[in-house]
């Protein structure tokens, strides 16, 4: 489902790798259907653990700020549709979550762990020419969504 099987680690202004992935809802989203329009995804390990919890309710309480921004959040994990399914509906998620299980996306973003089935906490900032924008490798989950909300409208500004 991927256009590229493994990559190096994308980086500030980058083209996006671009993929095929299934929603928690079993729909394919294309990242290329994202061109012309801002794009974050975050990477998580888990769904359903304490951090990536933390981290998926503050995106969700801090939709709206990232939204009036013009941008759309992608969370990212090698859980199943099912998983990912389940943690949409328990927490009340207000945006796609999408399955990796096979981990072909987390490898194309360079974020998976060695010789783990689990992506690292990474979040990147996509711009409508589909360029990577900005990368935050040492991501605190409770404070992501509002660190996203800021970076997008600096980028707007430049």
């Amino acid at each position: 489902m991927t256009s590229m099987s493994m990559a190096a680690e994308p980086k500030q202004f980058d083209a996006a790798p671009l993929f095929k992935a299934l929603t928690q809802d079993g729909k394919e989203f294309d990242l290329a259907s994202r061109k012309n329009s801002w794009t974050v995804l975050y990477f998580y390990p888990k769904a359903g653990t304490p951090g990536c919890t933390t981290q998926a309710c503050a995106f969700r309480d801090s939709i709206e700020q990232i939204r009036q921004q013009g941008a759309e959040v992608y969370g990212v994990s090698a859980d199943t549709v099912a998983e990912q399914a389940a943690f949409h509906k328990d927490h009340h998620l207000n945006f796609t979550l999408l399955a990796d299980p096979d981990s072909k996306v987390i490898k194309m973003y360079g974020t998976k762990m060695e010789d783990r089935n689990l992506s690292k906490r990474w979040t990147f900032i996509i711009d409508p020419q589909l360029r990577i924008r900005w990368v935050e490798k040492d991501v605190d989950p409770a404070l992501d969504a509002q660190r996203v909300a800021t970076e997008i409208k600096k980028l707007k500004s430049q």
